[in-house]
C-alpha cells in the first residue's frame, strides 16, 4: 500500500521534484527517510545475492554502494534504485561455474571469482556502448510473454537452489536434478537450521497479509528483511552459531559452526578482489560477458520504464542515459570486485512507498550502506545464511507465482504456451537458449496464424497526412514484437518529435501482437504526456484471442453473440438504452404482433387493422455481455411485460470506414525505406 506518495492529482498541483542541487537542498528529508528504508532492505539482499551467485558477500555490498553513490550523478531516472538484482544469481553463478568454481576448493573458486569479474567489466563497457548508440530500443524487440516466462525460469532456480540451504544443506547439480532430490533434502535438514529459514519464510509470506488486516500507518513502513533480520540474528545466536559444536535431535547428530553465519572481514577494503582479464582470452569468457551484457541491459530497461510509469509527478528518464550510468558503475563494481548491478524494480518500488522525491534517495541509500559496512561489519556477520537465503526463495517464488500463470493464460492461450514453452527451455538447456526457444515459439505461433514470413520483421506502414498536426500512420500485413522497433520510430519521429496527432490504422493487418497492444497503449500514454492525441483504429474485424484488452488480434470473423429479443412496444426506449450501456451493440428494431397459442387451430386470422403492440429487437454482443444482457432482461422487463429471448452463437465480420482525409497523397514505408506515389 503506497501511504507516503502523493496520488497522481496532488502530484500534478505540486512543483515538480528535481534531481538537481535545489532539489537535493529542499526535498534531503524525504529522500534521506527513504533511503534509509530501503537500505534496510538492500543490506541483507545484497549480501544474500552474492553468496547464491558464488561471490564473496562483500560484493554484493560493493555494487548497492556504487550502484546507490555513483549512478545518482550519471542517470536522470529519479526514483530507480541501482544494486545487485535475483534476476541475475543464475548468470553469474553460471560464469564462475564455467571458470572453475566448486565450493569446496577456497584457491579454484577465488580464481573463478576473479576471471568471472573480467566477463562482468567487459559487460559493463558493452553496456556503456549500448547506451551510446541509442539501443535501449532493443528492449521493445523481446515479446513480453517471453521475459516473464525468462524471469519465472529464474525465479525456479532461485528457489530450488536456496530452498536447501535454508534448511541447513547444500544443493548441488542443475535445477531439475535438486528438484528429484528434493525429499532427500527435506528428511537430511538440520533442524536448527531450519527453524531460522522456516521462522524467515512465514515472515516474509506473512508480514504483508499482517499489513494488509491491520492497516496501521506505521506498521507499513516496517521492511521484511528487516523483520527477518531481528529474529534470526537473536535465534542464531540462541543456537550457538558462532562457535563449531554438534547437538542430537531425535538421536541423530547434527553440527552448528561459524560457517553457517555470513562471512565478512573486519576491514572491508580487504575484500575488494581485481580482475583476471586472461578470461578474455577465451570463448567462455565473452560468452558470459555477452549475456551479461543483454540480460543485464534488458532487465534494467524493463523496470526503469516500469519505475517511470509508477512516478507521481511522470518525468521520463532517458533510458539510453541510464543504461550508460548503469554500464560505467558495472565496469567500477567488477573492477573491485562487485557483483553487477541493474535498476532494481523490488527496490524501486518500496522507494516510492516511501516517499521519495528524487534520485538522491539512490544516494542515501548508498551513503548509509557505506557507512554500516564500515562501522559494523561485526554485525553483519552475525546474520545466519539461511535467513539470507529464505529471502532469496521468496524473491524466487515471487518471480514464478502461480498468480504469474493465470495473469498469462488471462491475456491468451497462446501467451500460456509461450510462457510454459520459455521456462521449460530454461531450466532445461540455459538462459540464453531458453530465451531463443521462447521467441522461436512465438515466431511459430504468428506463421501458423498466418502472418507473411516477409512480414515478421518489417513493417509496412502507410503515412496519410490528414493536415498539419494530424497523421494516419496505415499497417499492412501485420503488426508483431519482431516488426515493432522500426514501427515505434516511424510513430515516434512523425508523433513526438514532429508534434502530430497520430491515429494508426491497423485495418489492413492479418495479425496484432500482444507485445504491441501492449506497446501502443504505453505509446498512448506518452502522447498524452506531451499534450498530443495517439488513437487506434481498424481493429473491428479482428478477433481477440481473449478477453483481455491487450490480447493478440487476428483478422477473420469475429465469434459473437446475437441476442433476439421480442417484449412489448412501450419498453423501446428504456431497452435499447440499457443495452448499449451494458455494451451491445449493432441494434435492429423492428415492429411485430406477440401471441402465444398451444395449437395452430387456435391461431386466429391476423387482421391487418390490428396494429403491431411489440418490438422485435436483434443486437450483437460478446458472451459476458450477452449474459449481463438476459440478467438485466430478467430481472427488469420479464416480471412486468411479456418477453421472448433468443441467443445465437455466430461469427461476424465487422468492417469501420475509415477516417476522411484530406491529403491526396501519402508515402508508403517498407521498414524505413520511404516510397511515394499518387494515392
Amino acid at each position: 500500500m503506497n501511504t507516503t506518495s502523493p496520488d497522481s492529482a496532488m502530484a500534478a498541483m505540486a512543483p515538480v521534484p528535481r534531481g538537481d542541487r535545489a532539489g537535493f537542498i529542499t526535498y534531503w528529508r524525504n529522500d534521506f527517510a527513504s533511503g534509509v528504508l530501503v537500505f534496510l532492505v538492500a543490506l541483507p539482499l545484497s549480501i544474500g545475492i552474492a553468496i547464491a551467485s558464488g561471490y564473496p558477500p562483500a560484493a554484493g555490498l560493493f555494487t548497492a554502494v556504487i550502484g546507490g553513490v555513483l549512478t545518482t550523478f550519471l542517470s536522470n531516472a529519479e526514483l530507480t534504485i541501482k544494486g545487485p538484482a535475483a534476476g541475475l544469481i543464475v548468470i553469474i553463478l553460471g560464469a564462475v561455474t564455467d571458470f572453475g568454481f566448486t565450493g569446496n576448493d577456497p584457491t579454484a573458486d577465488f580464481n573463478a571469482y576473479r576471471m568471472a569479474l573480467a566477463a562482468c567489466v567487459a559487460a559493463g563497457v558493452l553496456q556503456v556502448v549500448f547506451g551510446l548508440v541509442r539501443s535501449s530500443v532493443l528492449g521493445d524487440f523481446f515479446p513480453t510473454t517471453v521475459v516473464h516466462g525468462m524471469l519465472a525460469a529464474i525465479g525456479v532456480i532461485i528457489t530450488l537452489k536456496q530452498l536447501p540451504v535454508a534448511l541447513g544443506e547444500s544443493a548441488h547439480g542443475e535445477p531439475l536434478e535438486i528438484l528429484a532430490d528434493l525429499p532427500h533434502i527435506l528428511l537430511g535438514m538440520n533442524p536448527a537450521i531450519a527453524v531460522i529459514g522456516i521462522s524467515s519464510l512465514l515472515i516474509l509470506f506473512g508480514l504483508p497479509q499482517l499489513k494488509a488486516r491491520l492497516r496501521l500507518r506505521w506498521l507499513q513502513f516496517v521492511p521484511g528483511p528487516l523483520v527477518v533480520l531481528l529474529v534470526a540474528i537473536p535465534l542464531g545466536m540462541l543456537f550457538g552459531l558462532s562457535h563449531d559444536h554438534t547437538y542430537t535431535f531425535f538421536g541423530q547428530g547434527y553440527e552448528l559452526a561459524e560457517k553457517h553465519l555470513v562471512p565478512v572481514p573486519t576491514n572491508i577494503l580487504q575484500a575488494i578482489t581485481t580482475p583476471d582479464f586472461s578470461s578474455l582470452q577465451t570463448i567462455t569468457g565473452w560468452k558470459w560477458a555477452i549475456m551479461l551484457a543483454l540480460v543485464g541491459s534488458l532487465e534494467s530497461l524493463l523496470s526503469a520504464k516500469a519505475i517511470g510509469m509508477l512516478d507521481p509527478w511522470k518525468r521520463k528518464t532517458n533510458l539510453d542515459r541510464d543504461l550508460v550510468a548503469v554500464g560505467i558503475a558495472n565496469t567500477v563494481s567488477a573492477s573491485i570486485g562487485g557483483l553487477p548491478m541493474i535498476s532494481e524494480i523490488v527496490r524501486s518500488k518500496a522507494n516510492i512507498d516511501n516517499g521519495a522525491r528524487t534520485r538522491f534517495a539512490n544516494f542515501w541509500h548508498g551513503v548509509v550502506l557505506l557507512g554500516f559496512v564500515v562501522l559494523l561489519p561485526g554485525l553483519i556477520h552475525r546474520v545466519p545464511l539461511a535467513a539470507l537465503a529464505a529471502m532469496l526463495v521468496y524473491t524466487g517464488i515471487r518471480l514464478a507465482s502461480p498468480r504469474e500463470f493465470v495473469n498469462v493464460s488471462k491475456i491468451g492461450y497462446e501467451q500460456l504456451v509461450i510462457f510454459i514453452g520459455t521456462i521449460v527451455a530454461v531450466l532445461a538447456t540455459d538462459l540464453l537458449v531458453g530465451v531463443l526457444i521462447g521467441i522461436g515459439i512465438k515466431v511459430l505461433i504468428h506463421i501458423v496464424n498466418g502472418v507473411p514470413l516477409r512480414a515478421l520483421f518489417q513493417p509496412f506502414l502507410q503515412v496519410i497526412p490528414v493536415d498539419d498536426h494530424n497523421v494516419i500512420i496505415s499497417a499492412k500485413e501485420s503488426a508483431v514484437f519482431s516488426n515493432w522497433i522500426p514501427f515505434k520510430r516511424q510513430i515516434e519521429q512523425l508523433g513526438l518529435v514532429q508534434k502530430n496527432n497520430i491515429v494508426i490504422d491497423l485495418s489492413g493487418t492479418r495479425l496484432v501482437d500482444h507485445s504491441v497492444m501492449e506497446h501502443l497503449h504505453e505509446m498512448e500514454e506518452e502522447f498524452t504526456r506531451v499534450g498530443l492525441s495517439f488513437s487506434v483504429i481498424g481493429l473491428e474485424s479482428h478477433r481477440q484471442l481473449s478477453g483481455h484488452p491487450y490480447a493478440t488480434r487476428k483478422r477473420g470473423l469475429t465469434r459473437l453473440r446475437r441476442v433476439t429479443i421480442v417484449t412489448a412496444i412501450d419498453v423501446e426506449g428504456s431497452l435499447v438504452r440499457e443495452l448499449a450501456v451494458r455494451g451491445a451493440s449493432d441494434f435492429n428494431v423492428t415492429l411485430c404482433r406477440m401471441a402465444r397459442y398451444s395449437s395452430l387451430s387456435q391461431a386466429p386470422s391476423p387482421s391487418e387493422a390490428d396494429p403491431p403492440h411489440s418490438i422485435r429487437v436483434e443486437c450483437l454482443a460478446t458472451w459476458p455481455v450477452a449474459e449481463a444482457v438476459v440478467e438485466y432482461l430478467q430481472a427488469e422487463i420479464g416480471p412486468c411485460h411479456p418477453l421472448a429471448v433468443v441467443v445465437e452463437s455466430i461469427e461476424a465480420l465487422e468492417c469501420a470506414s475509415r477516417p476522411p482525409t484530406k491529403a491526396p497523397r501519402g508515402d508508403e514505408y517498407v521498414g524505413a525505406q520511404a516510397i511515394s506515389h499518387q494515392a
